[in-house]
């Protein structure tokens, strides 16, 4: 079941994003962050504009997704980032697809036309789930971020929800 996050869901995906901070791919915090670090993110996370949606199965929270604001001005209004989080043992489940559906179904009714995926070059399986959901490359920054002194690639994966 996909939802709207209601705060008492906080420490779940907090655990959620921290299961994927060791594995270098998924996110650019290199260590744990905490349940009320998060709060102010989670408080930004408003249902009629920029939602944080969970998938409940079986009472647990197996995944999550969030639209945030991608650049603090007027005119980006219409675009938003998406982030998508699975827990480890729901992986390969369809959860991360599930998630991504939804957002881009119900995003047109947010007043979104443009969503985008950031991710990095190494992850293939998040470019590909995004490519399966239509989003199509629209930048590539070389060695633009840095991960345990490696530099990474960053690729912008973009779709147009309004079908223009």
């Amino acid at each position: 079941m996909i939802r709207t996050a209601v705060e008492s869901d906080l420490p779940a995906i907090v655990a959620i994003y921290n299961a994927a901070v060791p594995g270098r791919m998924a996110t650019a915090d290199t260590e744990p962050v905490s349940v009320a670090s998060r709060r102010d993110w989670f408080a930004e996370h408003t249902a009629g504009r920029h939602p944080l949606w969970v998938d409940e199965r079986d009472g647990e929270i197996a995944g999550w997704l969030s639209l945030g604001t991608f650049y603090n001005r007027p005119a980006w209004d219409i675009t938003a980032e998406v982030s998508v989080y699975v827990a480890p043992a729901h992986r390969r489940q369809g959860v991360a697809t599930s998630l991504l559906e939804t957002a881009i179904a119900e995003a047109p009714a947010l007043g979104l036309r443009v969503l985008i995926g950031i991710i990095f070059g190494h992850n293939d399986p998040s470019l590909a789930l995004f490519e399966r959901s239509g989003f199509e490359r629209w930048a590539f920054m070389p060695r633009a971020t840095e991960l345990d002194e490696t530099e990474r690639d960053v690729v912008f994966m973009g779709r147009r929800v309004d079908g223009r």
